[in-house]
């Protein structure tokens, strides 16, 4: 085809082509054949443009449904293709033009500069030449006021293109909603709730009972709503887990009813449905087979128990008969007739023969049932209901022995009162009779034993008797030993003080003066009386003491001062032995004493004398402290001396005891010292404690309460 210029409307030269009319014949083929309002649109535009009509044109068109006006096409105004314009903006130059009955220019709107560009621009409104509606907006560029022909004719004709495919898609609309309709009172009159879903699950169309399962309205609780979407997961999944083929597929699905909470079964019978241009979609249906569950679960749960009650019968069956079978006493079943129903292994040895049996051994068994038969028939014939007691005389099948039995019997009715078994129990007589023979025995030799007994306790009655006046005599005889003591230690004393005063005034020189021999043998004289003056003061303190007669004489004193006292006395004797070293602790804390000064001093003494006696060298610990759990006052007198054997321990408080006992011992004394202090602690309400050990040292321990107990 040649090439030609032609004019335009505008009275501007376009290459030689197609003609105006054969261009404007060939828009409006497309427009007559088109029924997408995008792609008329976007037609013009390209057609406005070519044509040379305008160098840049746009089309906006209105969606009423959210109020919006929407840019689709556009050439030479790539600004706008991004732009929506809110059509309750009244004030926006677009809003403003759209209600304009012409043409509206836009070159005096700053607000839109941007947007299209420097140059000028015109609105047209495109209406429907029928009502009037508003259908969308035409921008045109334009250097003059007055629009080319050409730009009011596209105008026009892209109006009545939108007019022609709304009305079309609104009676299509229409004719479809009359379908819809019909469409949903069909599946809402379905007793089954059914779905029409894409293959994801998601809901396109359901009748009533689909969406009470599976959509929850507005107002519906936080409850409601979560039990929905527990519903609209499980469907999806079940959908997505099941192989969904041509011929449809079948699933069990457990769903929540969303207003009662309650567990709902439904069988799903899905069919997928194929349409060449909306695609795939899946059509379910959901049968409630809630009952039949319940009811398959009832009879399943039925089933078990049952299984479960036939284990326990045969249980309880096997228990029975281990139970029967380990009783040593046998036990027999039997029918109102006297015919043995059940038996354990014992009566089995007396009521049933045994294959390899003799003759004798099955006419035994002819009789030991017959025995029995005629038991059971003279318990029938009393009418006793409950127990029936007898004896029965059965022989041994085996060894043919005669085997006396005790028969307890009872009988077992029916629900009707009717008699259905009778059970006995025999209990074997043999041992209990021998049991009986020999009680008498016993009895009789009891009662022989129990006059030796009552003769036996006269004699040990005499002897106690005798035993108590001995005791009264040995009590007496001690007493007198006490007092006899107590008495000599008197006489002894007088005559021992007068020996000590002449001797002292011979030393003093009374008599005139004293040779060196004669002072020598008075001062052997006098240690020798004094020693014997403190012996005779221990018996005397012993004797008392035993009496219950020593006198204890209360006052309040610092136990510190009194160790210092006894201290001092013994530093004579102390200071004879230079190699060993006495150390003294009394704590700050030790509280006053209220107790019997002289005896707590006698106490510390003597432990201080033993001290010294048997420690050569080394050293002795005095230590004095309180113990506030007890209450009570502390002395500690510990030595480096000879020590003493644990078995000897237990004997040095004993009255008249020393460890070493032979002529030849080392240290002298009685034996009373540790006695009497452990008498005289006792009497003061504590007590003495000994630590010792061979070659290492021994350790005496004083406890004295701080105040005396009420007496």
């Amino acid at each position: 085809m040649a090439v030609r210029a032609v004019s335009t409307p505008g009275g501007r030269r376009l290459p030689d082509g197609p003609t105006a009319a054969e261009r404007q014949v060939a828009l409006l083929e497309f427009l007559l054949g088109s029924l997408d309002q995008v792609g008329s649109a976007r037609r013009v535009v390209d057609w406005l443009v070519e044509t040379g009509a305008s160098p840049r044109a746009a089309a906006l068109l209105v969606d009423h449904a959210n109020h919006q006006l929407v840019i689709i096409a556009e050439r030479g105004l790539p600004g706008i293709t991004d732009l929506t314009i809110d059509l309750r903006q009244e004030q926006h130059p677009f809003v403003r033009a759209l209600s304009s009955l012409g043409p509206v220019s836009l070159a005096r709107e700053p607000q839109l500069r941007l947007v299209l560009g420097d140059g000028r621009m015109q609105a047209l409104p495109l209406r429907a030449h029928q009502d009037g509606q508003a259908l969308g907006l035409l921008l045109v560029a334009s250097s003059t006021r007055a629009l080319p022909s050409a730009v009011a004719w596209s105008a026009d004709r892209l109006s009545e293109q939108l007019y022609r495919i709304r009305s079309r898609e609104t009676l299509a609309e229409t004719q479809y909603g009359h379908e819809r309709l019909l469409l949903f009172n069909i599946i809402n009159a379905v007793s089954d709730p059914v779905l029409l879903t894409d293959l994801e699950g998601q809901v396109l169309i359901a009748n009533s009972l689909a969406e009470k399962l599976l959509v929850a309205p507005d107002d519906a609780s936080e409850g409601w709503r979560r039990a929905v979407a527990l519903n609209s997961m499980l469907f999806s999944a079940a959908l997505t887990a099941s192989t969904i083929s041509e011929s449809g597929g079948r699933r069990e699905l457990l769903l929540v009813d969303p207003l009662e909470g309650s567990d709902l079964v439904y069988e799903l019978l899905s069919t997928l449905v194929h349409q060449k241009r909306q695609g795939s979609y899946v059509v379910s249906v959901l049968r409630d087979v809630t009952d039949l569950a319940r009811a398959r679960v009832e009879i399943d749960e039925s089933y078990r128990t049952l299984r479960l009650a036939q284990a326990k019968v045969r249980e309880e069956r096997h228990r029975l008969d281990l139970i029967i079978d380990s009783v040593a006493d046998p036990i027999l079943v039997t029918d109102a007739d006297g015919g043995i129903v059940l038996l354990n292994a014992p009566a089995e040895k007396m009521f049933a023969p045994a294959h390899d049996s003799t003759e004798s051994a099955a006419r035994r068994v002819r009789a030991n049932g017959a025995n029995l038969t005629s038991f059971v028939g003279t318990l029938l014939a009393s009418g006793t209901q409950d127990r029936f007691a007898g004896e029965l005389t059965l022989t041994d099948p085996a060894t043919g022995a005669v085997v006396p039995f005790e028969a307890i019997a009872g009988t077992i009715l029916s629900d009707q009162g009717e008699l259905m078994w009778v059970v006995t129990i025999l209990h074997d007589l043999t041992e209990a009779i021998e049991k009986a023979r020999l009680y008498e025995q016993l009895k009789r030799a009891s009662i022989e034993l129990e006059e030796k007994v009552h003769e036996a306790t006269a004699e040990l009655a005499e002897q106690n008797e005798l035993l108590r006046r001995q005791h009264i005599a040995l009590e007496q005889a001690s007493s007198l030993k006490s007092q006899f003591l107590a008495n000599m230690s008197h006489e002894f004393r007088t005559p021992l003080n007068a020996i000590l005063g002449y001797t002292h005034m011979t030393l003093q020189g009374v008599a005139g003066e004293l040779s060196p021999g004669q002072r020598r043998n008075l001062t052997r004289i006098d240690s020798n009386a004094r020693h014997l003056l403190g012996l005779i003061n221990d018996i005397l303190d012993i004797t008392r003491i035993e009496a219950g007669r020593m006198p204890l004489t209360m006052s309040t004193f610092a136990l510190g001062d009194l160790i210092r006292e006894v201290l001092l006395e013994m530093e004579p004797i102390i200071a004879r032995r230079p190699q060993l070293e006495v150390v003294l602790d009394i704590k700050r804390s030790l509280p006053r004493l209220r107790t019997d000064r002289q005896k707590v001093k006698q106490i510390v003494l003597n432990l201080l004398s033993n001290s010294v006696k048997f420690t050569e060298e080394g050293g002795i610990y005095i230590r004095a402290a309180y113990d506030a759990r007890s209450r009570m006052a502390l002395v500690t007198v510990r030595d480096t001396g000879i020590g003493i054997a644990p078995e000897s321990q237990s004997h040095v408080f004993e009255d008249f005891r020393q460890l070493d006992s032979s002529p030849s011992r080392a240290h002298g004394g009685t034996g009373l010292g540790l006695s009497i202090c452990r008498r005289l602690a006792q009497m003061l309400d504590g007590g003495i404690t000994l630590d010792s050990q061979v070659g290492v040292g021994s350790s005496f321990t004083l406890r004295i309460p701080v105040k005396p107990r009420r007496r």
